[in-house]
Formats: structure tokens, sequence, C-alpha cells
């Protein structure tokens, strides 16, 4: 627990303090994030061996994930165009391996290029939109608030599983308080800055950022059990890596985005 509480301090400082320098001090941070995770879902999914398909997904990754125009770059294709070109060089490197690679292999690491780059890369664009700093920390505390609210009303309240095949220690009470306590917490931000935030729209994002990131967080343990693991790295001693600490993350940010909650 020493050992958990002090490395969670010394992670926090440094990403809060990276957060509000933004700029490319936190998409550098956050590249390398993606980077390190990406990794990791190679690793758990037993792809080390397999290096060229591990390049071109890597490729893809930095493509989605680097803003390149905000930084002054230029995107010679489209998002879209980059995921289809992806999809194709893996295809043809089933054909080329004569199926010593598979389909199955080259669609899981397409799986995560998607899954690791989009929400790596909704991170950054949050941060480097107009009142970013904001918004980014209004995300965060939510989530956070939200992980801390299913911890400890689940602890103190949990009777009824919410998904004991997933995730066995999970509560319906702590879900619910996890929920509460989001909503509580972008209250508080709408209380602060009621020009950013109206009172309805933080209950919505409360709301909204503690489902999602709960369901986010299912997603992993759903992963993280069938490959029969506990963590997805070692990065953060006592915490797992970054999949396993960023899992909410991955799903929310892009959501939140797509649903237009954060246009202000």
């Amino acid at each position: 627990m020493k050992q958990r509480i002090v490395t969670g301090v010394i992670a926090g400082l440094v990403f809060i303090t990276l957060l509000v320098l933004g700029g490319y001090w936190y998409a550098g941070l956050i590249v390398l994030l993606s980077i390190i995770g990406y990794r990791e879902y190679m690793q758990m999914n037993g792809f080390t061996k397999y290096k060229l398909t591990a390049v071109v997904g890597l490729i893809s990754l930095l493509y989605l994930t680097v803003p390149w125009e905000t930084f002054g770059g230029s995107l010679p294709v489209s998002t879209s165009a980059i995921i289809w070109l992806t999809m194709f060089v893996l295809l043809f490197i089933t054909v080329a391996s004569k199926n010593t690679i598979t389909i199955d292999q080259v669609s899981v690491i397409l799986l995560g290029v998607i899954y690791i780059g989009f929400g790596f890369n909704y991170m950054i664009a949050t941060r480097l939109a107009e009142h970013g700093l904001f918004w980014s920390i209004v995300v965060f505390v939510c989530i956070w608030a939200s992980d801390s609210g299913a911890y400890f009303v689940g602890s103190k309240l949990g009777k009824h599983p919410l998904w004991p095949q997933i995730s066995p220690k999970k509560s319906i009470e702590g879900a619910i308080g996890g929920v509460v306590i989001s909503m509580i917490a972008a209250l508080g931000f709408a209380w602060y800055a009621p020009d950013m935030l109206g009172l309805g729209k933080a209950l919505v994002l409360g709301f909204v950022i503690a489902v999602v990131g709960q369901v986010g967080d299912l997603i992993q343990s759903a992963y993280k059990r069938v490959k029969g693991i506990k963590d997805t790295g070692t990065l953060l001693p006592g915490h797992g890596g970054v999949l396993d600490r960023m899992d909410s993350w991955l799903i929310v940010f892009p959501f939140i985005h797509w649903l237009g909650i954060l246009t202000h």
C-alpha cells in the first residue's frame, strides 16, 4: 500500500504539472503513454515476435495519436484513410507470409491501434481546444471521482455484484456511488465556473463520464480475464501498466467528444 501511494502521488504530480503546462509537454507525455500502452497491448496478445506487424501498427498509432496539424504539420491522408491503409497492409502481410501471420492476429492489432490511438488522440485534442485546461480537468476529476466513489461506496455498502463474470469485486452499489460522486464533482465545476458549465450540462457530463468510464474499466477487465493476467504492465509499481490506469480515459474522451458535450 505504501508503494502504491508513493507511486500514485509522484505520477499524479508529474501528470498534473504537464497537463497544466499543455502544448508540447502534455502532448509529448500522452504520445509516450500511447506507445507504452501499445507495447503492453502487443505483449498481452503475444505479438512480440511479429515484428513487421508491430511496426505497421505503431506507425498507424502515431499517425492517429499525434496532433500533427496543431503543431504545424500536415496530414497527407485522412484518419479514415490511414485506418483503411493499415488494414490493407496488415491483410497483405497475411498473404505475403502465407498465413504464418493470420487474419485473426492482424485483426487484433488493428483493434488495438484504433482503441489506443483514438483514445489518446482525444485526450490531446481536449487540452488543445478552447478552454482546454478547464475541460480536461473537469473530465479527469469526474473520472477519478467516479473511480473513488465506486471503490469506497462498494467497499462499505456493496452487496449485489455488478458483473461477477467479468469483475467479481465490483458491485451495483459501488457503480451507483461512482455515478453520484461524479455528478457531484461536475456540479462543483458548475458552481465554480457557471459561465463555462451550466447545472444541467454538468449533471449530464458527470453521469456520462461515470457510466462510460465504468464501461471502459469493465472492457479492460474482460480483456485481462480472457488473457489470464492481473495487470497489463508494470510501469507504475502497485498500479500496473498504462492500460490498467487509463482504461476509463481511453473510452471517455472519444465518447464525450462525439456526443458534443464539451462544445461551448
